[in-house]
């Protein structure tokens, strides 16, 4: 089923690893031109065939220039992102700011960039990462990070109910615990924090996996691609668990 995107261009942001560079490689392989942006230019390269653009998703001015220099595209999918680790006691009013404008304002700007050119153009596809930590299933030491994340199901809902009559759908995929550079960083935060060693605290985010495994970026990518693809033409506003089970 090679070539699910032909004619597809796509927009992925923190395209540079994990989740978003998963998805920006399977979108290639289905034929899709892609636009592969990071805060991070040099974590861009050897996304062979991909237009590569330094992007901060915090920031509307460089968001909207983007748009500008793209044009109208057929498919967005948003995958920046930041895991607070801590309780309500441990989150700052920095945290608590930071936390939302990457992770839901950032979905904001580049779906109200994006946007009016799928419509313009009769219909697209807005694919954004949420995850299972949030208002389907609560997480420990995800405080701030669950509370992104529920923003991100809710708003993904508003614009799929908002364009449905437009051509354009929107939805969320929601991972479990994916094994990512990420993953590494709060595998470390959480050894400091608990006293664990990290092959410990490893253990810990494994031993939650009723599969017994970590999930892996590809297999959310599969998810983003059925949702960027004309077969997934019927589906708009839902959250589509990838979550090994988790939340069983």
């Amino acid at each position: 089923m090679a070539g699910r995107l032909n004619g597809k261009t796509a927009v992925v942001t923190a395209a540079g690893q994990g989740i978003g560079r998963a998805i920006a490689e399977a979108f290639l392989r289905e034929g899709a031109v892609v636009w592969a942006t990071d805060l991070d230019e040099t974590k861009l390269e050897g996304l062979n065939g991909a237009e590569r653009r330094r992007l901060d998703a915090r920031s509307t001015e460089a968001v909207d220039a983007l748009a500008r220099e793209t044009g109208p595209i057929d498919v967005l999918a948003n995958a920046a992102g930041f895991v607070h680790h801590g309780t309500v006691l441990e989150c700052s009013e920095e945290d608590w700011d930071f936390s939302f404008d990457l992770n839901v304002k950032s979905m904001h700007r580049t779906i109200k960039a994006f946007l009016p050119g799928m419509v313009e153009r009769g219909g697209g596809s807005i694919v954004n990462i949420a995850s299972v930590a949030g208002s389907i299933k609560a997480a420990p030491n995800r405080y701030v990070y669950g509370a992104t994340k529920a923003a991100v199901i809710g708003l993904t809902k508003a614009v799929a109910l908002d364009f449905l009559t437009k051509g354009v759908r929107c939805n969320a995929i929601c991972p479990g615990t994916i094994q990512s550079p990420s993953l590494d960083e709060r595998t470390a935060a959480l050894a400091a924090s608990s006293g664990k060693t990290e092959d410990e605290a490893r253990a810990m985010f494994v031993a939650r996996q009723p599969t017994g495994r970590l999930g892996t970026p590809e297999e959310i990518a599969y998810a983003a691609v059925y949702l960027a693809s004309d077969e997934s033409a019927f589906t708009t506003g839902i959250t589509l668990i990838v979550d090994g089970g988790w939340t069983i």
